[in-house]
Formats: C-alpha cells, sequence, structure tokens
C-alpha cells in the first residue's frame, strides 16, 4: 500500500509521498514513488504513483520516451516539448496503455489485476500550473479550485484535515504543513504506509525549486510536528464537554427520549430497514 498527496494551489504546488511497498506481512521494502522531471526556466513536473509496482516502474520508464501525434501535423511531442500540461498527461496515459497492452493478459494469466494510479502535475512555460489524477485506463481527470488537492493510495486517513484546511488562498508552507499532518495521520493508522517521506514544494511561475527533502524518522521538524498535533488533538478533544445523560446543567444538553424503551424501538427498527 501507499499515500500520495499532490495539493494545487494559487501560489504553488505541494507533493508528498511515502515510500513503503509490501508483498504481504513478511516482505516490506522501500521503493520511490516520486520523480521529478525539470527543465529550469522551461517546466517543472512532478510525478507520483501507487498500485502495482511493477506497473509504475513500467510507466515511469516508458514515459521518457512516450510520444503522441502532434495535433497540428508536426513533430511528435513528448514530455520534454509539450506545450501544456494537458498534453504531458495525454502522453503519461499513452505510456500507460503501451504498458497495459504489454503486461495487462500476462498480470490476468496469474490472476493479478492492472492496477496503478498516478498523480501529475507541473508547470510548463506559457501556461499556468495544473494538476491531473491519472487512472489505469490512461484516462485523467485535473485539479479545480473546489477539488485542489488528490490523494492515492491509502486516502482516507488524511483526508479529514485536507477537507477541512486547504483552499486555493492557503500558503505553501502551510499547505506543506498539512500535507505531513495528513501522513502522520495516514502512518498512524495504517502500518503498510511509512517512511521515508519524499516532499517537494514548487512556487508558481519559477519552473525549479530548491525544496526537495527526503524526510525520515530522526527529522525534527517532523518529530516536532508528529507530537505537537497528537498533543493538540487530545487537549481540543478534552475541552469539549462529555454527553449529559440525566438533568444536570449544561449548555449544550443532549436531547434525551422520553425513555429508553421507546430509544431501542427507535434504533431497532431503523437496523431493520438496512437489512
Amino acid at each position: 500500500m501507499t499515500y500520495c498527496v499532490a495539493i494545487k494551489l494559487n501560489a504553488g504546488l505541494v507533493f508528498l509521498s511515502d515510500s513503503r511497498t509490501n508483498a504481504g506481512l513478511d516482505h516490506i521494502s522501500t521503493f520511490r514513488k516520486m520523480i521529478v522531471y525539470e527543465k529550469p526556466d522551461d517546466r517543472f513536473m512532478v510525478l507520483l504513483t501507487a498500485g502495482n509496482l511493477s506497473i509504475s516502474q513500467s510507466v515511469r520508464e516508458m514515459l521518457q520516451t512516450e510520444q503522441i501525434k502532434d495535433r497540428e501535423g508536426g513533430e511528435p511531442i513528448t514530455i520534454w516539448n509539450a506545450k501544456s500540461m494537458f498534453d504531458a498527461a495525454r502522453i503519461l496515459g499513452s505510456a500507460i496503455r503501451r504498458v497495459y497492452a504489454r503486461d495487462a493478459q500476462a498480470l490476468k494469466n496469474d490472476d493479478v489485476n492492472f492496477n496503478v494510479s498516478i498523480v501529475f502535475g507541473g508547470q510548463i512555460k506559457g501556461e499556468g500550473m495544473r494538476l491531473f489524477q491519472i487512472y489505469s485506463a490512461g484516462n485523467f481527470i485535473e485539479a479545480t479550485d473546489e477539488t485542489p488537492y488528490f490523494q492515492i493510495g491509502e486516502s482516507k486517513y488524511g483526508k479529514p484535515v485536507l477537507d477541512r484546511v486547504i483552499t486555493p488562498e492557503t500558503p505553501l508552507d502551510e499547505a506543506a504543513k498539512c500535507a505531513l499532518v495528513s501522513m502522520d495521520s495516514t502512518i498512524k493508522s495504517n502500518l503498510s504506509v511509512g517512511m521515508p517521506l519524499d516532499l517537494v514544494v514548487y512556487e508558481a511561475n519559477a519552473f525549479q525549486t530548491d525544496k526537495i527533502i527526503c524526510i525520515d524518522h530522526d527529522n525534527p521538524y517532523y518529530q516536532m510536528m508528529h507530537n505537537s498535533w497528537g498533543q493538540k488533538l487530545r487537549q481540543v478533544f478534552d475541552s469539549i464537554e462529555d454527553p449529559v445523560w440525566d438533568d444536570a446543567h449544561t449548555d449544550t444538553p443532549i436531547k434525551m427520549p422520553v425513555n429508553r424503551h421507546a430509544a431501542l424501538r427507535k434504533i431497532n427498527t431503523a437496523h431493520d430497514k438496512l437489512i
């Protein structure tokens, strides 16, 4: 399993991935799930992968040389000469379909699904930043102001904090902090996601970045964030009143049923309808 998250903001882009893979409890390995494509003053792109490791590695390798036809009849388009991130995403989709054509049947014969999920984002000179999620069929969707981030892999544990914090106006450093909290929550709740982490923070219109870091257990900022987040959550939790089950005074009482038997009948009736 894995967890990757990418966030598109007015100020830039944030990418974060873990590096744990597993093929059972006794086969845990570390593989990078992020790759950066950079051509200074021209383009900056980041790829995050989840799913079957052999498929994602094949896609990453083919992407280096994959090309599609120019719609206007010019030279073939690659990720290094594409004029837009949309075309770069199309090239990535083409690479996925080529791997599928080569390997899908053999995988199926061995009862293995063709399973790969990719987040791909960045900026090419001449247009704004863009962020895409690409599926195993090679099709994709693009991030919007209403949905400014994508997750792949084990996403459910890290989603709540992103939903509460991230907007297009969120500053880059705050978004990086939020992504790390999201990752920390996932690592806490799922043993199949683990360190080291790869973090990239990209400022809009820079076409390069020096904010690329590998974070391990000994990273002082991560340790501070991990400990502080747990402590603050506990403090907020403790500050909320406990439910009151009798007539004791409270500013926010729970509305109690007329009697216990009526409440049980209500619960059981609802349960019967569900099944």
